[in-house]
């Protein structure tokens, strides 16, 4: 395995306050002595990866979850960081869907998803002699409600880059400054968080949602969400690219890419891209684009 990097220069400074925070995570990590990263190929798990084999050398090794709900384009962004930052690494099966609590997709689902990883860490950090399980939380996810966190806590999983009080902005520097691929890449979550909740997750709906992302990115759009509301697929993006989506030939890219998965309806949603979007429901007249389909006709009286 390579050698821990020397702790020395950086190609991009820091500010002053990022470069004290940053020093405090080489210190948090180095107390942990050796450790297993929680690798999901965004640029906190990434970062802190990178950051953890700086300064443990072969004592860290990261480690991603395989199971239905990692998408294709996550697990490119592994390899690429691999490709770039070789690091030890291993890819590990989780099984998730065993869960009853995730498979019904209700409120716990994120403790359940999480739970099953984490114990799978925890048991591999034992079994080949690891102290620690670290994963890539941020300072400005402490004030989020997040059910994953009981399942860190009750795992004795440790968040590095939260303990730092390294905010997401620092926490994309700090990535630029060691060559991390992913330094840019928009904050995603599994692809379960697309399936609107009590609807049960199975693997071809992930794999359908995976297709459909796949088939906008595809497009040219680099942060999106396609929701999977039955025989819905709607689009979320930034409020810049709506109008290029709405364009002609980019809107018959779309309807055709996505009619092709099989969805009888698409749209874009004019509100734009929102990660906690499940929690508002679109307004079918005020708030979609159809590009395919529209809003069900309302009920005749009597």
């Amino acid at each position: 395995m390579p050698a821990a990097e020397p702790a020395g220069t950086e190609p991009e400074p820091l500010s002053a306050g990022a470069a004290a925070r940053r020093d405090d995570l080489r210190a948090l990590v180095a107390s942990c002595g050796s450790a297993v990263v929680a690798l999901s190929g965004g640029v906190d798990s990434a970062t802190l990866a990178v950051f953890a084999h700086r300064v443990l050398g072969p004592r860290s090794l990261a480690v991603t979850g395989v199971s239905p709900a990692l998408s294709s384009h996550s697990r490119a962004l592994v390899r690429d960081l691999l490709a770039k930052r070789p690091i030890p690494h291993l890819w590990l099966r989780t099984n998730e869907m065993a869960a009853s609590g995730y498979r019904e997709n209700g409120p716990e689902r994120c403790f359940y998803c999480k739970d099953t990883l984490y114990a799978a860490l925890a048991g591999l950090a034992e079994r080949r002699g690891f102290a620690s399980v670290l994963d890539g939380e941020n300072a400005d996810d402490a004030g989020d409600v997040r059910p994953g966190r009981r399942a860190a806590a009750a795992r004795g999983v440790r968040s590095p880059l939260r303990e730092a009080g390294l905010t997401k902005s620092e926490v994309r520097a700090l990535a630029r400054s060691l060559g991390v691929p992913a330094a840019e890449e928009p904050a995603s979550a599994c692809l379960s968080s697309r399936i609107p909740r009590n609807i049960p997750i199975t693997a071809p709906l992930l794999r359908r949602v995976e297709a459909g992302e796949a088939a906008v990115r595809g497009c040219g759009f680099g942060r999106l969400r396609v929701r999977h509301e039955g025989d819905l697929a709607r689009i979320e993006l930034p409020p810049d690219d709506i109008p290029r989506a709405l364009t002609p030939p980019v809107r018959r890219e779309l309807s055709a890419r996505l009619s092709g998965l099989g969805f009888a309806r698409v749209a874009v949603d004019l509100r734009g891209y929102r990660p906690a979007g499940l929690a508002r429901p679109a307004d079918p007249v005020r708030d979609l684009a159809w590009l395919v389909g529209g809003p069900a006709p309302p009920a005749r009286a009597g």
